[in-house]
């Protein structure tokens, strides 16, 4: 499953964005977005959607999922649902890269232009308010300082390290702390070096509460809604899935590739998790077995209440945005569906 909050970007005005979109030769039809919390289905329901539609093919807009070899622990759709549908943005790049926000943006635009140039309509999915709005808005990405990044990253290595920087963040900017998993090491560096770079808070360089203007191009966007119960419940079935399903020969398939795994591919929850506890079984013998056994229960526990803490943050997210028409997402998947086609279909 992805990750994501605050983000290193600065809404500008719609018309660099529409500029862009011009350039790739996008804005000839309207595409169609679906956003929600992780756990909600929305996969599912965006390939029923899809097929019904017909003129559709889907974009995965998920940090994560753009990995090779990722494939329990993001959630990947199957290869037989990409026979039935087309999927972008998906097995894009190998393990040991590392990917920013920016080249996701340009290479999900260049997808949706692809789809457009073939008579098609894009349906963006995604549950990661950040790279969904990288991807329909006017944002743009200050630049890296790696001296000052590779400092700040050599402070939180220390004992205690990460706390401190996070407390740190809190102190210098309440709002994008909010944003960020207190244990994302990645995000909670960048934004210590956005603030120390520029002198202002990170949260100034994302899209504000409300400064939601015209999209880059074209798009109705639709949210799913479900109570946190019913997510939740989600969260534990699919994890509980995941372990028996081999996420944890996974996470060692990827430890042992010999060009190494990215810090930006290993911070997915499930995956940090239980790398931590991998790390862990290289010192203990034989004898204390059972102590291993006992930390992989509380590995996938601890993935279980990261990404409960995960899906609310994706929902405050999007709660802000008034652009985004809500949707019941009922317990049978293709209940939901219907609703959807009606107002896409009218696109």
């Amino acid at each position: 499953m992805s990750q994501g909050s605050s983000g290193s970007v600065r809404n500008v005005g719609e018309g660099d964005a529409r500029e862009e979109a011009d350039t790739l030769g996008l804005g000839s039809v309207e595409h169609l977005a679906l956003v929600a919390p992780t756990a909600s289905g929305k996969s599912e329901i965006a390939l029923l959607a899809a097929e019904a539609l017909g003129d559709v093919e889907i974009v995965s807009i998920d940090s994560m999922q753009v990995y090779r070899g990722m494939d329990i622990g993001t959630a990947k759709v199957d290869a037989e649902a990409r026979e039935r549908v087309p999927h972008h943005m998906i097995d894009v790049i190998d393990p040991w890269q590392v990917w920013s926000v920016q080249q996701f943006q340009i290479e999900a635009r260049k997808a949706v232009a692809d789809i457009e140039s073939r008579g098609k309509r894009a349906l963006l999915v995604g549950g990661t308010g950040l790279y969904v709005q990288a991807v329909i808005d006017d944002l743009r990405f200050p630049g890296e300082d790696l001296v000052l990044r590779a400092e700040i990253e050599a402070r939180t290595a220390e004992p205690g390290g990460v706390a401190a920087a996070y407390e740190r963040l809190l102190a210098a900017d309440p709002l994008a702390a909010s944003r960020i998993d207190p244990h994302n090491v990645r995000r909670i560096v960048r934004a210590l070096e956005v603030i120390e770079k520029t002198g202002e808070p990170f949260s100034s360089f994302g899209p504000g509460l409300d400064r939601y203007g015209p999209t880059a191009f074209p798009v109705r966007i639709a949210g799913l809604w479900l109570s946190r119960d019913v997510t939740a419940l989600r969260i534990h079935e699919r994890f509980d899935a995941m372990r028996v399903g081999g996420l944890l020969d996974e996470v060692r398939a990827l430890r042992a590739e010999p060009r190494g795994w990215s810090r930006t591919a290993r911070q997915a929850i499930g995956y940090k998790e239980l790398e931590e506890v991998l790390d862990m079984e290289r010192d203990l013998e034989n004898s204390q077995e059972a102590e291993l056994d006992l930390a992989f229960v509380d590995a996938f526990e601890t993935a279980k209440r990261r990404t409960r803490s995960f899906s609310r943050r994706q929902r405050m997210w999007f709660r802000r945005d008034p652009r985004i028409t809500w949707f019941a997402a009922v317990e049978k998947i293709e209940d939901t569906t219907p609703a959807l086609l009606a107002w896409w279909g009218a696109a």
